[in-house]
């Protein structure tokens, strides 16, 4: 059936009056030369593995060339970067580079960052954002008329907002990823329960629970699996996990389950208690946050609702009301 398609197909496109046209046949030959090309070309990496080895045998230095290949952003500019927040880093306490750095790990260490970085960045945005005001105000021709004090004031106050917008970033970043874990965490061990009392080992399961879902949670889980295929033991890859994760229900669970390990309970019992409880905290989250539905709905109308029915209402009667007064 699909031979003769292809013979219709091609009956078409021979006897048709679209290939008479010279651009078509141009079109057909470019897009053929096009497939032959890449057919026959070799893959980047097998022409990037032949480049070294050719330079191998010619004597050349392998690594200063690879080097250079890279843009001037990534050998000079980057790198002086870097060595430039390190340097402010130096000069940050101790206690405020660590809790970055547990930002950073809760956050999924977003685009490969470190504290050093993030430190940078608020140096530079807290500049840009000063000197962006300052350029608005030039060009805009009231730099020298207005006074000195408001452009300090106005200055100052973008310069902290520049100064504070990673580390808020960084925080609502880590914000998003420990509730997407505690909104999977639930189905998470359902499935691990399910698993174990299928037959499976606790890190088949993990691998099945891996495999499943793709999110923040299921993403370190398969990390702890592949740590502890690589030798590390099991108990220690599971306090990393949780560390990891910074989500306070992850945290008893793994040290529930480590605590059994060792007591020798069965772990399909534990999970299915873990389970149980976790449901629980998660049906008791969903009320607090009914609860809290409540107030900010008060909040809301009072703000917003409220104004808009009040000029709605009273605003056809206001200027009956001023020519009652000003009869007065």
């Amino acid at each position: 059936m699909a031979i003769d398609q292809l013979e219709a197909i091609l009956d078409w496109i021979i006897h048709s009056d679209v290939v008479s046209s010279p651009w078509t046949f141009a079109a057909l030959a470019a897009l053929a030369i096009l497939f032959f090309w890449m057919a026959v070309a070799p893959s980047r990496s097998r022409s990037q593995e032949e480049s070294r080895l050719s330079g191998y045998l010619e004597g050349r230095d392998i690594i200063e060339d690879a080097e250079m290949e890279r843009s001037f952003w990534k050998r000079v500019i980057g790198p002086a970067l870097r060595g430039l927040f390190r340097a402010i880093t130096a000069f940050t306490p101790a206690r405020t580079v660590k809790r970055v750095q547990r930002l950073l790990v809760e956050a999924g260490d977003p685009g490969g960052l470190t504290a050093p970085d993030i430190f940078g960045l608020q140096i530079l945005a807290a500049v840009l954002l000063g000197a962006l005001y300052l350029l608005v105000l030039r060009l805009m021709g009231t730099l020298g008329t207005t006074s000195w004090l408001i452009v300090a004031r106005n200055g100052s106050l973008l310069v902290l907002i520049g100064y504070l917008l990673p580390r808020v970033w960084l925080q609502r970043q880590a914000t998003n990823r420990k509730g997407e874990i505690i909104r999977n965490f639930s189905n998470a061990l359902d499935l691990l329960s399910v698993s174990v009392d299928a037959g499976l080992g606790l890190d088949s399961a993990m691998v099945r629970v891996a495999e499943r879902w793709d999110n923040a949670l299921t993403r370190e889980i398969n990390r702890t699996v592949l740590e502890i295929r690589v030798g590390t033991p099991r108990n220690l890859a599971l306090q990393r996990m949780a560390a990891r994760t910074g989500v306070r229900d992850v945290e008893t669970f793994v040290g529930v389950l480590i605590q059994s390990s060792e007591l020798g309970v069965s772990i399909a019992e534990t999970l299915h208690t873990q389970a149980a409880q976790v449901r629980v905290r998660r049906r008791q989250r969903a009320e607090e946050l009914a609860r809290q539905a409540s107030i900010k709905m008060v909040i809301a109308l009072v703000f917003l609702v409220f104004p808009a029915l009040l000029v709605v209402l009273l605003g056809p009667g206001i200027p009956r009301i001023m020519d009652a007064l000003g009869n007065l």
